[in-house]
């Protein structure tokens, strides 16, 4: 039984239209499997990741995923791959262009969620995966699960989305931006080099630190032991530290394109209005909020509770804000093993 991580590459010499309109002339996924498909196919988990994620969903999720974790390879399939856009071995800035022979860099086009879940749906073919029964994915790795959802409403057998949303906030828009205004203000961003705009993007991490936690995730670990100081504050530090770290395993272009992919969202356009659109979800599925989200606040998972018909709706308590699902694995196990067992009882009865 395969319980470690396999890094593959999916390969498409097909020219792949993006939504907006721009073609690369090529496409390469970078995916991870862990664990064996079994004979009917039906143990597939697919997991989405979030903005800065890779495909090893072992190694950013290893509360939930691996050898003895809820999500165990003895009994799962499961599968992770990486964005189109990204920098981690999917088509993204950092690829070759075959037509120019020189890499992308920020000539790299725009691509939305739709992009990546087309994306997705090449490697799930070319994997002969029929079914999957669970598709789970936080913040934008949420987004992605729940557009797939909707454009193929028959694949995905359970949803699970966490701390994610139907559209894209204006207030998560505004954040974006204001990092995106960050790395505009760094003038090397857009030279042709990987390194490109690194002071920016640094800045740009500092300013996202924000909102995937909340006041009192600093209050209580970001708090000073004295009265006496006058600088090197342990806050100004934190999200110093932060965003030199992002920069040693990130490129800059991809952080712009990923945040815009996230503006992007919203599974109303072109099909009418968010209410009838959630109404299409054929999954049964698990809406997770976080208590302290001040990016995507409860508000929006509710919403998408409500509409998606028999959807259940659970709350995780944190002080950790956003970032917390990605580490109250506690509590989120106890809310899935809730979840499965009502499922399975719904297909009973």
């Amino acid at each position: 039984m395969e319980t470690k991580s396999r890094t593959y590459v999916f390969e498409s010499n097909q020219p792949f239209a993006l939504e907006q309109g721009a073609v690369l002339p090529q496409l390469q996924i970078a995916y991870t499997t862990l664990g064996v498909l079994n004979e009917t196919r039906d143990n597939v988990i697919w997991v989405c990741h979030a903005l800065t994620g890779n495909a090893d969903a072992a190694d950013w999720w290893n509360g939930l995923i691996g050898e003895g974790c809820f999500y165990d390879p003895q009994e799962y399939f499961i599968v992770c791959a990486n964005v189109i856009g990204s920098c981690y071995g999917s088509t993204g800035p950092l690829s070759v262009n075959p037509l120019t022979g020189g890499h992308y860099y920020a000539d790299f086009p725009e691509v939305t969620i739709r992009d990546m879940v087309r994306a997705h749906e090449l490697l799930r073919k070319y994997l002969n995966i029929t079914q999957i029964h669970t598709c789970i994915g936080g913040s934008l790795g949420g987004q992605q699960a729940l557009e797939w959802a909707i454009s193929q409403p028959l694949l995905i057998q359970h949803l699970i989305l966490l701390a994610s949303n139907a559209c894209h906030s204006p207030w998560g828009i505004a954040f974006n931006e204001a990092q995106r205004m960050a790395i505009y203000a760094d003038p090397t961003w857009c030279e042709p080099r990987p390194d490109a705009g690194l002071h920016g993007l640094k800045a740009a991490r500092a300013i996202a630190l924000l909102s995937y936690r909340n006041y009192e995730a600093y209050q209580l670990r970001q708090h000073e032991d004295t009265n006496e100081k006058l600088k090197g504050f342990r806050a100004a530090g934190y999200v110093q530290y932060q965003g030199e770290k992002l920069t040693k395993r990130f490129n800059t272009i991809a952080y712009l394109r990923l945040s815009q992919a996230m503006d992007s969202h919203n599974i109303a356009r072109g099909r009418g209005e968010i209410d009838q659109v959630l109404a299409t979800v054929r999954s049964k599925t698990l809406v997770i909020g976080i208590s302290s989200d001040i990016l995507f606040p409860p508000a929006e998972q509710k919403l998408m509770a409500h509409y998606i018909p028999d959807a259940v709706y659970a709350e995780i308590d944190s002080i950790f804000g956003h970032d917390g699902f990605l580490v109250e694995y506690e509590q989120m196990k106890q809310i899935l093993k809730t979840f499965y067992q009502s499922a399975m009882l719904r297909v009973a009865a």
